[in-house]
């Protein structure tokens, strides 16, 4: 069966093609970076499959979605699929599928890691002795964590896995989701009273239109002075101009930060200045297993759509191309 796959994102063909059994016989179509909006509407528009950018470059908008004739799923090899008008496929009638929970426990490792960096200066004892100081008297009194409480912001997959790693250091943990949820050891609460608890504030939660900027300068200002931010999720769910000014007043006691509102983050971004801010280029899930769990769902959700069956993880209800 001939099938034609257009991928966005970075793998070669073979990984590619090694999403789909050989009786398949894939046609793959790649698109190369840096972002060419017009090889994208180019390599899309006859595609049977569309694997989209899980770096997030090259974006799928509505007059691009309106030409792909033949696509019977979109695909997006990661969690987070702020890249893809989803609503405007679903108007067109095209299922988009993210790999939900994929990296669900490469990147609550980075979130326990983030906060232990930060509630013990880690980073800053680090670099002080690579220079040959002993900086003992630079780094602040540590914190032992199950001293403290966490608050989890979006208690799905990530937040979850975080909530069970946090309970055997016994933090006390509270979390605020839009969806009720539960987590053993963890209390709901309102967001407005997680953030007037919290000792440590950790983000879980997908970019949209509600979530955009949902940590600004009244959010940071209702935080307890010393409280650390992890942000783990994307970029623009916190507002980076007020996060810089709760830093710089010395309100905030630090953050941990693997997502930025525009990646790769600038050289001379005031972030880069604080010794209390550890930071990360979005590699939290850049783990061997996560990668080899990524592609499993992909491929596996390509091949249940060739098959005639409903793919798994559809983020916009279009369950099957109308």
């Amino acid at each position: 069966m001939a099938v034609r796959i257009a991928s966005l994102s970075p793998y070669a063909e073979e990984v590619v093609r090694g999403l789909l059994p050989a009786n398949y016989d894939p046609q793959i179509v790649l698109v190369p970076a840096p972002p060419a909006p017009d090889a994208v509407r180019e390599a899309v528009a006859d595609a049977d499959l569309v694997l989209a950018d899980k770096r997030h470059k090259h974006r799928l908008d509505r007059d691009t979605l309106a030409a792909m004739r033949r696509c019977q799923l979109i695909q997006q090899p990661a969690v987070g699929f702020d890249a893809i008008d989803h609503r405007a496929a679903a108007d067109l009638g095209i299922p988009v599928a993210n790999a939900a929970g994929y990296n669900r426990d490469s990147v609550a490792d980075w979130t326990v890691l983030a906060i232990l960096t930060l509630i013990r200066d880690a980073g800053l004892a680090d670099r002080g002795m690579r220079e040959g100081e002993w900086p003992y008297q630079r780094i602040r009194r540590g914190r032992e964590l199950g001293a403290l409480t966490v608050g989890i912001v979006g208690l799905g997959n990530i937040g979850n896995a975080v909530a069970s790693r946090l309970r055997a250091f016994g933090c006390r943990l509270l979390f605020t989701d839009v969806v009720p949820r539960s987590a053993p050891g963890a209390v709901a609460v309102p967001f407005d009273e997680l953030l007037d608890a919290a000792d440590v504030v950790t983000v879980h939660v997908p970019l949209d239109h509600d979530t955009r900027h949902l940590i600004g300068d009244a959010e940071l200002g209702r935080m307890r002075p010393g409280t650390i931010l992890i942000n783990a999720s994307r970029g623009p769910v916190v507002d980076e101009a007020a996060l810089v000014r709760a830093l710089d007043s010395g309100h905030l006691g630090g953050a941990g930060l693997d997502v930025f509102e525009v990646e790769p983050l600038a050289g001379d971004s005031p972030l880069r200045a604080f010794e209390n801010v550890l930071l990360s280029p979005h590699a939290a899930a850049w783990t061997e297993e996560a990668e080899a769990r990524l592609l499993d769902v992909c491929g596996a959700n390509l091949r249940r759509t060739l098959d005639g069956q409903e793919p798994f993880n559809v983020v916009n209800g279009v369950t099957r191309r109308r």
